[in-house]
């Protein structure tokens, strides 16, 4: 019964696959009729109906293939070779996969000749379109002009003065802009601060077109935007002491005492102890506690500038605080009045306050996060 039941599953699948490539043949899909036929025949070559299959869409698919090759050659444009080669090594890889097939003949057909003049002559029409787009002297047309240097390097890749040609159109085509920081504050700024702002990974944020720099390390480079980091307002408050006083009373157990019964003698407890009562007694303590503040706050934002033509593109506000606080503290009396955080305060004494480029400085990682946040959101503007 098993075996019953594997002989018909076979047939099934036998009669699926060959319905299968019936279907796509009849749907005009001739090379997928193709591809599924050949399948079937490396597993049986005897199958008669396979062979019929392929016959007819291997000759409909190259007719129409032929077909097509003269009409794009009489056409004579130059930009037909890329799909006359196409074509081609369709033709060849169709061949090759029927020439699997065992004890199936087709007349062998040499498409190499053919196939390396059409590359030949795509990659002219590549190249000579590329020098085109070079004299229009605007940026999308160094970069359409790259897309084809590159594809005549694919097709011939030991064309004449290729590279230079696709080095150059890279570099012409390619937008640069320059993050910088302009400070328009009372307070000066050391350089390492300036630094350290721009300190932004811009390598990441590049594209393909695209290139962020902080630094001109080449005199004749021609920057297409400026991102100018406008520091505006550096607010640092004064040095604030705050003083707070409090005196602060406790119980705390002071020994003890025993209990007495009526006849004044020392009472027992089950065990025979004695039995014993604590005694308490008031402490107090006055704390004096120092407060120590100071703040810095720094406003500005972000502009990006287009340069040709000259105007602004985008401005978005930017800020960052940073904020110095240090509590002390001194006890006057019994600290044992004090409980384990009041005392850990008296552990602390007054900090020399920061300097107001100290606060300045605390600033940094802020703003840098707020810079390169400004920088991503407007990303859409550096073309």
């Amino acid at each position: 019964m098993k075996r019953i039941l594997l002989l018909v599953f076979s047939a099934a699948l036998i009669a699926s696959g060959c319905g299968s490539s019936k279907k796509q043949m009849e749907k005009g899909n001739y090379d997928a009729a193709i591809d599924k036929a050949v399948k079937q025949l490396r597993k049986d070559p005897n199958d008669k109906t396979q062979k019929a299959v392929l016959d007819n869409a291997y000759k409909i698919a190259n007719e129409q293939d032929n077909e097509r090759i003269r009409f794009l050659k009489m056409e004579g444009r130059p930009n037909n070779w890329d799909e006359i080669y196409l074509i081609y090594k369709r033709l060849y890889d169709r061949q090759a996969m029927v020439r699997t097939v065992p004890n199936y003949n087709v007349q062998y057909v040499d498409y190499m000749p053919e196939m390396v003049a059409a590359k030949r002559k795509a990659a002219d029409f590549y190249y000579a379109h590329g020098m085109e787009l070079m004299k229009n002297q605007m940026k999308e047309s160094y970069r359409q002009a790259y897309a084809e240097f590159v594809r005549a390097k694919e097709y011939v890749g030991d064309y004449e003065g290729i590279d230079a040609k696709i080095a150059e159109s890279k570099y012409l085509g390619m937008s640069r802009a320059l993050v910088s920081v302009q400070n328009r504050s009372v307070i000066r700024f050391p350089k390492e601060f300036e630094d350290d702002l721009l300190a932004l990974n811009l390598p990441a944020l590049n594209s393909e077109w695209v290139e962020y720099h902080t630094q001109v390390l080449d005199p004749n480079i021609q920057f297409d935007y400026f991102i100018n980091v406008n520091i505006v307002n550096v607010l640092v408050s004064p040095d604030q002491t705050m003083q707070r006083d409090s005196v602060i009373k406790r119980e705390i157990e002071d020994g003890f005492s025993y209990v007495l019964d009526k006849k004044g003698n020392v009472m027992k407890d089950s065990l025979g102890n004695d039995i014993k009562m604590p005694k308490y007694k008031t402490v107090q303590c006055a704390l004096v506690e120092t407060m120590q503040r100071k703040s810095c706050r720094i406003e500005g934002d972000v502009e990006v500038i287009q340069v040709n033509p000259n105007k602004v593109l985008k401005k978005d506000p930017i800020g960052a605080q940073s904020n110095f606080e240090h509590v002390s503290a001194r006890a006057l009396g019994d600290i044992q009045a004090l409980s384990p955080q009041q005392l850990e305060k008296t552990k602390s004494q007054p900090l020399p306050f920061p300097t107001d480029l100290d606060m300045v400085i605390r600033c940094s990682e802020t703003l840098k996060m707020a810079i390169r946040g400004a920088i991503m959101n407007n990303r859409r503007f550096i073309i």
